[in-house]
């Protein structure tokens, strides 16, 4: 028996719950956990807890709708970063590839590392802007 807490998932405040999650989902190849998936009419979407999972059913993410959140602002401090994730890939094109998808899914880019030799990484905002780390290791 483990006597540790285990991390269950990472989850995320956005003002557009469906919206981060749909985000999330095809950036990183996940699915919705059994319940979650989309109604079959949009307008009818009252989500405010969606968690998204692997093939396999594990856990990933939960993205929590809170609608007074304020995205953060880094690199400076007026509103604090909270949380972020690393996202590691094998490559220096692979990290080309995934910029140019998570740009392609709605996220920006708020700091451009990739020519560094010694930690080739890119800082991204999601949609809602939590940045999130794209970086070679």
């Amino acid at each position: 028996m483990n006597d540790f807490p285990e991390l269950q998932n990472t989850a995320i405040d956005a003002r557009d719950c469906r919206g981060l999650a749909e985000f999330y989902k095809e950036l990183l190849g996940l699915r919705y956990r059994e319940g979650d998936e989309p109604p079959a009419q949009p307008d009818e979407d009252i989500a405010d807890w969606l968690v998204l999972v692997t093939e396999s059913g594990q856990r990933v993410l939960a993205i929590q709708k809170k609608v007074d959140t304020r995205p953060p602002t880094w690199p400076s401090e007026e509103v604090p970063l909270q949380m972020h994730m690393d996202f590691r890939v094998p490559s220096v094109e692979a990290l080309e590839r995934h910029r140019a998808r998570a740009e392609a899914l709605g996220a920006r880019i708020i700091l451009d590392r990739s020519g560094d030799h010694d930690e080739p990484l890119i800082v991204m905002a999601d949609p809602a802007g939590h940045p999130f780390c794209l970086l070679v290791e």
